[in-house]
């Protein structure tokens, strides 16, 4: 068994939509980053990528590669997940946290969960997702970014 923890960070942008887990948040500000640049499925597969020591989704995704541009990052989460179990590992379990002042994300967790489960290769059941706020703290407080944090149990298959 093996634990990997990720974590993510973006800056919002305007005039990009907000995607968390793979679902797009109608009427929120979206997030700065190469790819559709959501932190969720980014703290997860740097989190698989880390179990599996893979290194991390810089390496294997870079900004500099245009394949990536707007890429949906379900897209690079599954292909984590593809090159954990090329390594002989399954995901058994996702834990995951984001950091936003607004909007609330209750409405969204469950479709949320379900896209990380069908990225993740597992039951529904075993994917958490958590949503808290920086009470006004820091970046994420003063409403410049957003960030996720995950922490993905593997287990040798």
């Amino acid at each position: 068994m093996r634990a990997g923890i990720g974590f993510d960070v973006h800056a919002f942008a305007d005039g990009r939509p907000l995607v968390l887990g793979g679902v797009t948040i109608p009427g929120a500000r979206g997030l700065d980053g190469h790819s559709d640049a959501d932190i969720l499925c980014h703290a997860v597969a740097d989190a698989v990528l880390g179990a599996a020591a893979l290194g991390d989704l810089g390496s294997h995704f870079p900004s500099s590669d245009e394949r990536w541009r707007n890429a949906a990052s379900t897209e690079l989460l599954a292909k984590a997940v593809e090159m954990a179990a090329d390594a002989g590992f399954r995901v058994v379990a996702i834990d995951a946290t984001i950091v936003l002042e607004q909007p609330p994300l209750a409405p969204y967790r469950d479709e949320m969960r379900k896209h990380l489960a069908e990225c993740c290769r597992i039951d529904v059941a075993d994917v958490s997702v958590k949503a808290t706020t920086a009470d006004g703290l820091g970046l994420v407080g003063r409403g410049e970014g957003a960030a996720a944090l995950a922490v993905a149990t593997l287990d040798a298959r």
